[in-house]
């Protein structure tokens, strides 16, 4: 199993690779970024995505940039959508 196969939510990316290092906690970077405490809480919980306001903020903050954490939401739903949608009865389509 590869992180390809199974990427990490971004929600577990920030509290793993950020806020654990940092030892910050979920409200507290809330306060800092200006958002609801609840949207840094679900997001780390993975109950919620990746917003791109909040994309914009953590970019910010941390000095990435939106489209890091825009990927880390792209790749997990891709993923997760590739083990749930059966598309082996779609035929591709040819030029002529």
């Amino acid at each position: 199993m590869s992180l390809l196969e199974h990427p990490m939510h971004p929600g577990e990316v920030l509290k793993e690779l950020y806020l654990d290092p940092l030892d910050i906690g979920s409200i507290a970077l809330a306060r800092r970024l200006g958002v609801p405490r609840t949207r840094i809480e679900r997001l780390v919980k993975g109950a919620t995505g990746m917003r791109s306001d909040t994309a914009l903020r953590l970019a910010r903050a941390f000095k990435t940039t939106p489209t890091y954490w825009m990927n880390l939401q792209t790749n997990y739903d891709i993923a997760r959508a590739a083990r749930e949608v059966d598309v082996s009865g779609i035929e591709p389509l040819l030029a002529a």
